[in-house]
């Protein structure tokens, strides 16, 4: 993939990840947005799929396990949930899923917020690559994709587009 016109559309995937969930996702189940890009696709999937989908944000800034080594992300922004997660179905939403470890981060915190019914996974995109076994309930495009390249979800203009970048480790 050293091609980034290789890169599906973000918005037809977008569909197609809305048309996996439809019939499936409980009709009251919270979608709750890793951000930055989780963020943006839960805010467009309540119209995408049928129900009343309540819509939260979750930063794992504090709960990434390389935050020692790391530290804080500039960027670092605030969880939001605004409704009871004891007994929710909540659906992680996130833009491209590799190591699973942003997934991991996610999970630890919302047990924070309380104990939910069910946690189910909603990604753009599977890169492969897991580091930890964790797998999506819904996806909307699996990849093959180099370790040494990123692929990176933007917003522009309301629109949704993907890049592959170098990553600079």
């Amino acid at each position: 993939m050293s091609d980034a016109t290789a890169l599906p559309d973000a918005e037809a995937t977008l569909l197609a990840l809305a048309e996996r969930m439809r019939g499936a996702v409980a009709h009251d189940a919270a979608f709750v947005g890793i951000y930055s890009g989780g963020a943006w696709l839960a805010e467009r999937l309540p119209a995408l799929v049928p129900g009343n989908h309540p819509v939260g944000y979750i930063d794992v800034a504090f709960y990434r396990d390389d935050y020692a080594r790391t530290g804080l992300k500039p960027n670092a922004k605030r969880t939001e949930l605004p409704f009871d997660v004891d007994g929710a179905t909540i659906v992680l939403v996130d833009d491209v899923l590799f190591t699973g470890r942003s997934v991991r981060a996610a999970v630890n915190e919302l047990f924070d917020f309380g104990r939910p019914a069910r946690v189910e996974l909603a990604v753009l995109i599977d890169r492969g690559g897991r580091e930890l076994p964790i797998e999506p309930t819904y996806c909307g495009a699996r990849l093959a994709v180099a370790r040494d390249l990123s692929i990176v979800l933007s917003r522009d203009d309301g629109c949704l587009r993907l890049a592959a970048e170098k990553q600079g480790r």
